[in-house]
C-alpha cells in the first residue's frame, strides 16, 4: 500500500515496560528530515545504536530489524555496460536480476543505499492489481486489455513469490489480504468488486460477512471483508535487500551514493553522477517519486504525496495475535486509507494519514495514536515506538506508467501507493522489452497518461482541493 520516497522519520518514542527511551525530534528537525533524506550516524533507533550500515537508513523499524548489506562503493570514474539502471528500489534491481540472469551486464546506479527509499519504507502489502481499479482500467483500455493488464499482475505475485522462494530471502512472507469497507456504500463496492474479480476476471476472492471479519480481525469498525488468499504482506526492505543480494550474485554492480544528474540521450545513451559516468546501450530510469530533474517530461506526470506508517512497541505473541488471527493485512476502502499488519516479533504496523502538501502533518505520533486505537481501542495503554513516512508518486488516473522515451530508454512510474508487486512486474516487462519481446510492455503504453493541471506552481494546490473532497465523501456517506 503505502509505498513512500523521500521521507520523515521519527525515533522511538518514550516507552513502557522496559523499552528504552529514544531521543525526540523537535518539529523543526522533523519538517528539516522531510525535505531532506537521511540521518545522522549517531541517531539512536528502539533505545539500541545502529551500525554504520544501519545508519544511513532513516529511522523505522524496518531499519532497525532488517539484515544489512556491506556499503558498495560511488562510482567514480567512466564506466561502460550493457545495461544502466537508475535506483536500487524494487523497480531496477528486479529488472537488474532479469537482465544479469540473461547474461547481460549490467549497472545500478543509486543515489543513497539500496532500498533506501520507497521499497525499504513502504506498507508491506503486496495486493494483485493496480490502484486505479480494474473498472478504471476498462474505461481507459477496454475490458480486453484491462484483462490481460489484470492478469500481468497476477504474474507479477507469483513472480514475486518465485523469487522470494528461489533466493531464499527472509522477507517474513505471510498469505492473505483484505480490504474492507466501514461504510455501506463502501459495503456495496466491495460486494460487486467481489462478483467481478470471481466472474469477469477468474481471480478467487471471498466475501466475509461481519460476523466472519470479526472471527479473524478483533475490530468492529469493519462491516465485512473482501478478502484475497493470494495477495500477502512482507518486511519491504528485508525483500529489498534480498534482491540485490541475488542481483549481485548475479554479476550486478551497484554503486550507492551515487546519485544521476544528468540523462545524455542517444545511441547509447550516459547517466552521469557528481563523480563519474555511466555508458550503455539501454538505460531504465527507476526513480520514481526521486526521479528530481532528470526527465522534466516525466515528472510532469506524477506528484508525490505523503502517506505514514507506525510501529507499536512489542504487543507479545498472544495479544498480537489476538488482534489479526490469521495474520493477513488488512486495509479500509476510504480514499485516505488505514491499513495494518502484524510484525514477525509481534507488533503492529499502522498505516495512514496523507499529506497531499508534501508538508508532514503536525503531531504526527499522535495523529497515528489515535488512528490505530479507534480501529482497535483494546490498544489504549500502547504505546507507538517508530513512526515514519513519505513521498509516494501518484499519476492523474491513478494507473501504471510504464514505457519508452527514446527506443533505449525505458522507464516506470506512477504505481500509486500500490507498488510492491507492480514494480517488480515493471523491471521484468523492461527487461524482457531491451531482450526483444516488448509485446507486454507495450499493453502500457495503451494507457494515456497526462500531466497534472496547473504548472509547477498550482498544481499541488489543485491537487489538496480535489483530495479535499474525496476525504469529505469518506466522511459523509
Amino acid at each position: 500500500m503505502l509505498f513512500p520516497s523521500s521521507l520523515v522519520g521519527e525515533e522511538p518514542a518514550p516507552a513502557k515496560a522496559g523499552v528504552p527511551e529514544g531521543r525526540k525530534r523537535s518539529t523543526s528537525e522533523a519538517s528539516a528530515l522531510a525535505l531532506g533524506p537521511g540521518i545522522r550516524r549517531d541517531d539512536d533507533i528502539g533505545g539500541s545504536r545502529m551500525s554504520t550500515t544501519k545508519a544511513s537508513y532513516p529511522p523505522s523499524w524496518y531499519a532497525a530489524s532488517a539484515t544489512p548489506l556491506p556499503a558498495q562503493p560511488p562510482l567514480q570514474g567512466s564506466i561502460d555496460a550493457d545495461i544502466c539502471i537508475l535506483g536500487a528500489g524494487y523497480t531496477g534491481l528486479s529488472a537488474a536480476l532479469e537482465l544479469a540472469e540473461a547474461g547481460y551486464q549490467v549497472v545500478v546506479l543509486e543515489a543513497e543505499r539500496i532500498g533506501w527509499g520507497a521499497s525499504g519504507r513502504n506498507g508491506g502489502q503486496a495486493i494483485a492489481g493496480f490502484s486505479c481499479g480494474e473498472a478504471k482500467l476498462e474505461a481507459l483500455v477496454g475490458f480486453d486489455d484491462a484483462r490481460k493488464l489484470f492478469d500481468l499482475s497476477r504474474e507479477g505475485l507469483q513472480w514475486l513469490r518465485e523469487r522470494i522462494r528461489k533466493h531464499a530471502i527472509d522477507c517474513h512472507w505471510r498469505d492473505g489480504h483484505a480490504s474492507v469497507p466501514i461504510k455501506p456504500r463502501q459495503q456495496r463496492e466491495s460486494l460487486a468488486a467481489v462478483e467481478d474479480f470471481n466472474t469477469r476476471y477468474d481471480y478467487p476472492v471471498e466475501w466475509w460477512d461481519r460476523e466472519r471479519l470479526r472471527e479473524q480481525l478483533a475490530s468492529d469498525r469493519y462491516l465485512g471483508a473482501m478478502y484475497d488468499p493470494q495477495s500477502g504482506h512482507l518486511h519491504p526492505l528485508e525483500y529489498a535487500l534480498g534482491l540485490a543480494r541475488a542481483a549481485m550474485q548475479a554479476g550486478v554492480r551497484i554503486f550507492e551514493h551515487s546519485r544521476v544528474t544528468q540523462l545524455v540521450r542517444g545511441a547509447r545513451p550516459t547517466l552521469k553522477t557528481a563523480q563519474g559516468e555511466a555508458h550503455c546501450d539501454f538505460a531504465i530510469l527507476a526513480g520514481n517519486a526521486l526521479l528530481h530533474g532528470i526527465v522534466p517530461e516525466l515528472e510532469s506526470r506524477i506528484m508525490p504525496v505523503g502517506t505514514y506508517i507506525a510501529a507499536t512497541t512489542p504487543l507479545g505473541e498472544a495479544r498480537a495475535a489476538a488482534l489479526i488471527r490469521n495474520d493477513m493485512a488488512v486495509a479500509d476502502t476510504n480514499w485516505a486509507l488505514d491499513y495494518f499488519r502484524r510484525s514477525r516479533d509481534h507488533r503492529l504496523l499502522f498505516g495512514g494519514r496523507a499529506s497531499y502538501s508534501t508538508l508532514p502533518p503536525p503531531d504526527l505520533r499522535g495523529a497515528m495514536t489515535q488512528r490505530m486505537r479507534r480501529v482497535f481501542p483494546q490498544l489504549a495503554d500502547v504505546e507507538i515506538e517508530y513512526v515514519w513516512g513519505g513521498m509516494i508518486d501518484i499519476s492523474l488516473n491513478r494507473a501504471p506508467h510504464f514505457g519508452r522515451l527514446t527506443p533505449n530508454v525505458y522507464f516506470a512510474q506512477g504505481f500509486s501507493g500500490h507498488g510492491v508487486i507492480a514494480t517488480g512486474l515493471a523491471g521484468k516487462l523492461m527487461a524482457e522489452a531491451i531482450r526483444g519481446q516488448s509485446e507486454r510492455l507495450d499493453l502500457f503504453a495503451k494507457i494515456q497518461h497526462r500531466p497534472f493541471p496547473g504548472g509547477r506552481v498550482l498544481r499541488t494546490p489543485l491537487l489538496v482541493a480535489a483530495m479535499a473532497w474525496y476525504k469529505l465523501r469518506d466522511a459523509l456517506w
